[in-house]
């Protein structure tokens, strides 16, 4: 692999695990306040972490594709869950669905690097995934600029600096899915 191609895959990898780390950050200091806030922000914590693993260059070998791919199931699951809250929840199952048909096909191969060219998914349900992760963070970006500083409260910070933290974060796994999305 290229120096800039390893290079750009290690800061796909800081970004998702940085991602990962605010959200477990808002976990913790949601505290037992709002059990849904703490619930999302746990889902979105273990998509930042799994994202990062699966991103890393050297790939992590078809156990630990096969363990991924238990891990987003199970995120899948809680994202489920999730939905009986309000289908504003749907991104989360969109997101799950997508990482765990990213690590399938890595799953399979034992040489492949999960993620990356582990194998090819389907054309039609890759090009729908990017569509929905382009409109995704093109629509998030849009958003995010519009607020400027009036966001909605965000458990576990200051009102608008949280609210617009967790909605960059939401932006940035976003364009890291994209980013993995475009390797398969």
């Amino acid at each position: 692999m290229p120096f800039p191609a390893v290079f750009s895959a290690w800061l796909l990898v800081l970004l998702c695990a940085v991602s990962g780390a605010y959200c477990l950050r808002r976990v913790t200091r949601a505290g037992g306040a709002d059990r849904e806030a703490r619930g999302a922000a746990a889902g979105e914590a273990l998509m930042g972490f799994g994202m990062a693993a699966m991103a890393v260059p050297a790939g992590i070998g078809a156990w630990g594709a096969q363990f991924l791919l238990a891990v987003f199931c199970g995120v899948v699951l809680h994202a489920l869950w999730l939905l009986r809250a309000g289908v504003h929840h749907a991104h989360h199952l969109v997101g799950a669905l997508a990482m765990a048909y990213m690590a399938y096909p890595a799953s399979l191969e034992p040489t492949a690097a999960a993620g990356h060219g582990g194998g090819a998914g389907l054309p039609l349900v890759t090009g729908v995934l990017l569509l929905y992760f382009a409109g995704y963070v093109l629509f998030g970006g849009a958003r995010l600029v519009a607020v400027g500083g009036g966001g909605q409260p965000v458990a576990g910070g200051p009102p608008a600096r949280s609210a617009e933290l967790a909605r960059a974060c939401r932006l940035a796994m976003g364009m890291g899915m994209l980013a993995m999305l475009l390797t398969m």
